[in-house]
């Protein structure tokens, strides 16, 4: 059986809980399972990611509370590449793995539309499975499905709490206004 845990630390857009999985050894830091975006309130932030991931609260080890540093950085306005921190997606079957695999790779400032994705993992009809599958982002920000919009630039959907202000709010973080 895994061994979840889980913390939550404060940013610009509010408290954010991070998951990961195992011990941090001398050749390898635990990966990321889950990022969990401010809700209305911490007690319902640490509800959503204690119960998403089954995970225990607990100390971060150093990588991952670095990584917590590098996310409040990055909301606070100072632009950060997330693209190499480690994640653990065993848990998303294989075309959401295959959409959000692809979608790590916009970077800040850019975006790409839904049927852009779908096209860029070679199932150009899939432009709204690409969308649902975005949906199941487990680690948003870091995987950056914020980034995704409709073919007219308009902000499409975000699931993480507050919606497509949340999304309107990382994107104007990162230099890109919508409509």
């Amino acid at each position: 059986m895994k061994h979840i845990s889980y913390f939550l630390f404060e940013t610009s857009l509010g408290i954010c809980g991070i998951a990961w999985q195992g011990p941090e050894t001398k050749n390898s830091s635990p990966a990321v399972l889950f990022l969990q975006l401010p809700d209305t309130t911490e007690k319902l932030t640490e509800e959503k990611i204690a119960e998403s991931t089954g995970g225990q609260k607990a100390d971060p080890p150093p990588s991952i509370n670095g990584i917590a540093e590098r996310i409040r950085t990055h909301l606070n306005g100072k632009v950060q590449d997330l693209s190499d921190i480690p994640v653990d997606l065993e848990g998303v079957g294989s075309f959401t793995r295959q959409v959000l695999t692809a979608c790590r790779n916009i970077p800040a400032g850019r975006t790409m539309s839904y049927s852009e994705l779908a096209q860029v993992i070679h199932r150009p009809k899939a432009a709204r499975a690409v969308g649902q599958a975005l949906a199941r982002n487990p680690i948003p920000l870091i995987i950056p499905c914020h980034r995704v919009l409709t073919q007219a630039g308009r902000a499409g959907g975000f699931s993480a709490p507050g919606g497509v202000e949340t999304k309107k709010r990382i994107l104007a973080k990162e230099g890109v206004t919508i409509k």
